[in-house]
């Protein structure tokens, strides 16, 4: 078994506890599905936002779904010029017979222009 990463990201409509916590479910739930994730699989989730977006911790929002025993980690994005505000990023490390070019990788909203285009998976998409 290998630990593998699934990256993903999405775009938070305003800074308030509820619209954090609402787009980090959106986005766990959505990573989660595309790559048929047990979360007893799950070895640790890393958490970052802009730092526009400071209202929530969006750790809360993997506690909120019950996740109580993954280790969780937030913190915030470095601030570099012209880089898409209101964005939260999510890295989930997780167990698995799957191999790298089998991950999907999800990105929503306004996220999407992050992909990089090279030979991957995307969510909604299939392999490019």
């Amino acid at each position: 078994m290998w630990c593998r990463g699934i990256r993903g990201a999405i775009t938070v409509q305003e800074n308030t506890k509820e619209a954090i916590i609402a787009a980090t479910k959106e986005l766990l739930h959505s990573m989660i599905e595309a790559n048929e994730v047990d979360v007893s699989d799950i070895a640790c989730i890393l958490f970052t936002t802009t730092s526009d977006l400071n209202a929530a911790f969006p750790a809360a929002a993997a506690r909120e779904l019950g996740w109580t025993l993954v280790p969780l980690l937030c913190g915030h994005e470095m601030n570099v010029p012209w880089s898409l505000s209101a964005c939260l990023r999510v890295l989930v490390l997780f167990n698995t017979e799957k191999k790298n070019e089998d991950i999907v990788h999800v990105y929503l909203g306004d996220a999407e222009t992050l992909r990089d285009e090279g030979e991957r998976t995307w969510h909604g998409e299939g392999k490019k």
